[in-house]
């Protein structure tokens, strides 16, 4: 489609017929990218169901190229509305309607293209080596089973081994409350050994009150020390 003039009513109906024709691409493009289109080639054989995904693919990405370059497009033909002079509040309000349109095209497109990649790799996660091989639906169905059946024994595997670190945290915790029981004891026993020989008892006190008399000592010391320095330093 060329544009065939530059007045703004010329540029507004081509971006309305290109909007219309974006709407219809994105709608098959939807139904191609959530594999509607793979039941297409049917299931009277397995060659049919090995080369369909194939061919949704191709169309795919070809319907995803054009999508794209009749987006860039109408981008080209906002672009051009807005760079003529303004002629009033509904032309920008128009033109603010078709930028709108034009992002919630783009938007649209992006979030079908991821769903499709997602649901590709699902696929072949799914698929296993059954296809791969030139399988039939029934080796692929097995597979698929024997792919569950493993994830489910790597989720008790792992469940086992919470559960084991579990008991290693309670086996950690029972023996650090058993030390502290028999720091507790050991405590209590010093405790009857001091009040049995009073001589140890006070022998402690003497020490006790040695240690204190020493500390008090050391610190005139230190403090008469200062005062000689500070009587020194100013005289």
């Amino acid at each position: 489609m060329q544009m065939v003039g530059n007045s703004y009513d010329v540029l507004r109906k081509q971006a309305r017929t290109l909007e219309n024709e974006i709407d219809l691409k994105l709608v098959a493009f939807s139904k191609i990218g959530a594999g509607s289109s793979s039941s297409l080639s049917g299931n009277n054989s397995a060659a049919a169901a090995d080369t369909s995904p194939l061919l949704g693919e191709h169309v795919f990405d070809s319907l995803s190229a054009e999508i794209e370059q009749m987006l860039d497009k109408l981008s080209t033909l906002n672009e051009s509305m807005s760079e003529l002079p303004a002629s009033g509040s509904a032309a920008m309000h128009t033109l603010q309607r078709h930028r709108e349109i034009l992002q919630g095209y783009r938007q649209e497109y992006n979030k079908i293209g991821a769903n499709h990649t997602m649901r590709i790799e699902r696929e072949e996660l799914l698929r296993g080596s059954g296809l791969a091989t030139g399988g039939s639906p029934s080796i692929s169905g097995l597979s698929r089973r024997e792919m569950y059946m493993k994830e489910s024994g790597h989720l008790s595997s792992a469940g086992h081994m919470v559960n084991d670190q579990i008991n290693i945290a309670i086996e950690t915790r029972d023996n650090l409350h058993a030390q502290r029981q028999a720091f507790k004891r050991l405590q209590t026993r010093f405790n009857d050994i001091s009040n049995r020989f009073p001589l140890i008892s006070s022998l402690i006190q003497r020490i006790n009150i040695k240690k204190r008399r020493d500390s008090l000592i050391l610190g005139a010391v230190i403090a008469f020390c200062v005062i000689l320095l500070l009587i020194y330093a100013f005289n």
